[in-house]
């Protein structure tokens, strides 16, 4: 009789901590996780066995299924840039949400400064030809990091 009762308890445990949800990226990878949020363009997820919380990029990812229920929710569609004409396809991230994204290149400049110009004008200007620069490339994303002296870097990233 105690064997059963440790059968059933071993059975019902494996269950209560077997991964619950399977995330799947653009690039095909396919992890197995514990889903715990999805919130700020970030979703947060923890691995086998661990309690640590994990966070990867809402842009990385293509869809998260319940592995139980067999539903599948999509979180973001694929963007494929293929030409210059592209640009407005290229996303400007902030650097903490490229989690999950590899890191293509890395690109600096000057930002113009035409004269009347508000500074909000002058860093739109900037983000346009970063973008462009970016969908010659077929980066379809990029951050872009100000530096002193009208200066900028930019990294960008792809799946």
């Amino acid at each position: 009789m105690k064997i059963l009762y440790f059968t059933l308890a071993m059975l019902f445990a494996n269950v209560a901590i077997s991964q619950t949800h399977q995330i799947t990226k653009h690039n095909g990878e396919q992890l197995d996780v514990n889903f715990i949020k999805n919130e700020n363009g970030l979703i947060y997820y923890s691995l086998n066995g661990s309690s640590e919380e994990v966070k990867i990029s809402k842009h990385a990812v293509s869809s998260i299924t319940n592995k139980q229920t067999k539903t599948t929710q999509k979180v973001s569609d694929k963007i494929v840039v293929d030409s210059k004409d592209d640009f407005k396809m290229v996303t400007v991230l902030p650097q903490e949400k490229t989690i999950g994204l590899k890191q293509a290149a890395s690109f600096s400049g000057v930002s113009t400064r035409t004269k009347g110009e508000p500074p909000i004008a002058n860093q739109k200007q900037t983000a346009m030809r970063i973008k462009t620069k970016s969908a010659s490339n077929g980066y379809p994303f990029v951050s872009i990091v100000e530096k002193a002296d009208g200066k900028y870097e930019a990294v960008a990233y792809v799946y």
